[in-house]
């Protein structure tokens, strides 16, 4: 099972869901993709094909992540469902996922170096971003 909404063309007629929150990847400034594509970062997504703000936020978010070169094999979906006691799905007690959709940044060692969750100010190609500008990465 894969998130739809993480596709990049992923259009919902929910009426509810207005994508045009996000900018597009060809609006992003040129350092947040350098950001996103640089170091051999992963990205883990937790999201929900159901969830408003998922729908919202993913594709912009996709978008970004093919626009800044980031191969798929460096991306893992974790499609949540809603359960009796909350979100429910792989990952969700060992990363503590309460909120959706939530974007935790590893290295390739496996360090959490940045997390996104459910949403912020700015896109969530923009808000890593900033939090990966922060990051010391040892070559």
């Amino acid at each position: 099972m894969t998130l739809e909404t993480l596709d990049p063309d992923f259009d919902d007629a929910a009426d509810d869901v207005d994508a045009s929150d996000s900018p597009d990847a060809d609006e992003l400034d040129p350092a947040v993709l350098d950001a996103l594509g640089s170091h051999d970062y992963r990205f883990k997504v937790w999201g929900g094909d159901w969830c408003g703000d998922c729908q919202r936020q993913l594709p912009a978010f996709g978008a970004a992540l093919d626009a800044a070169g980031v191969p798929d094999d460096r991306i893992e979906e974790f499609p949540v469902t809603k359960g009796p006691d909350g979100k429910e799905g792989e990952g969700v007690e060992e990363y503590g996922i309460e909120l959706i959709p939530t974007v935790v940044v590893v290295t390739p060692d496996g360090e959490e170096v940045a997390r996104f969750v459910e949403e912020a100010d700015v896109s969530i190609a923009e808000f890593l971003a900033r939090e990966l500008a922060g990051v010391d990465v040892r070559a």
